[in-house]
């Protein structure tokens, strides 16, 4: 494995309520880790992107980003634990424009033409239809939570396939990634985002956004919201199939199941 690990966001469903996040192997160019959520969120990213990923794989001399805000825990915590690393000599990160992070890009157009734009047509023909009212606080936050679900199931395949796939004249990222890096570090070093954002907000004196949400949570208990989630998994058991169906330009079963989801939801609160 090598000595950086590129992280950047990907955006083409971002208006409605989907972003994912990445981490590569910048020797490897392996998927090392990657989350899907409704707004790139500070803590999102260190819990599910860089914490699993330095908790599997070791410390990377250095992490590369762009100067995005929602980076700020993750380098917290690199520059925090540098010299746990196994090069000191490097910078514990570097931020540069997203063009240059030219490592992690290229694995965005397989995201696109693979996830993104498929579901992104059904709903620009629900939103054309008039079926979709997106200043709606209640539709913003159903169709963000539906399409990342079906969003995180399809990035899942996609890099998967990306790890096992052989790079002409370098050979297969999974292969060539190894046993991570040399320097590996005890989970107590790396608490959960709570604590880390804390610890933060303690050195720094500024406050990380905890939870961000695409619209307006509806729910004002969490029974309503329990039986939303039963009535929809009794009509729809598997999601996957949503998923499958739509990538495969059958968009019919995700455009109803999403209505569904908003009508049932409505009932609901």
């Amino acid at each position: 494995m090598g000595q950086k690990v590129h992280m950047d966001q990907n955006e083409k469903l971002s208006m409605f309520g989907v972003t994912h996040v990445l981490a590569n192997d910048g020797f490897s160019k392996k998927i090392v880790a990657h989350s899907t959520m409704p707004i790139k969120n500070n803590l999102a990213i260190y819990e599910d992107v860089f914490r699993p990923a330095v908790l599997a794989y070791g410390m990377w001399d250095q992490v590369r980003v762009d100067h995005g805000k929602e980076f700020y825990l993750t380098l917290f915590k690199q520059e925090l634990l540098s010299s746990y690393r196994h090069n000191q000599e490097r910078r514990p990160y570097l931020q540069t424009s997203s063009t240059r992070n030219h490592t992690v890009e290229r694995i965005w157009p397989e995201v696109n033409n693979r996830v993104n734009y498929p579901l992104k047509t059904a709903l620009l023909q629900l939103v054309d239809q008039e079926e979709l009212n997106m200043d709606n606080n209640l539709v913003r936050y159903c169709v963000s939570n539906l399409t990342v679900q079906l969003c995180q199931i399809g990035l899942t395949r996609v890099l998967e396939s990306w790890n096992a796939h052989r790079i002409p004249g370098k050979g297969i990222p999974i292969d060539l990634a190894g046993s991570g890096c040399p320097r590996k570090i005890p989970q107590e070093l790396l608490p959960h985002s709570f604590e880390a954002a804390d610890l933060y907000r303690q050195q720094l004196g500024s406050k990380l956004t905890t939870h961000s949400t695409f619209g307006v949570d509806p729910f004002s208990t969490e029974q309503d919201k329990l039986t939303v989630e039963n009535q929809f998994a009794e009509k729809y058991s598997d999601i996957s199939d949503l998923f499958s169906r739509a990538v495969n330009i059958d968009f019919a079963p995700y455009k109803e199941a999403m209505l569904y989801l908003i009508t049932t939801t409505q009932q609901n609160v």
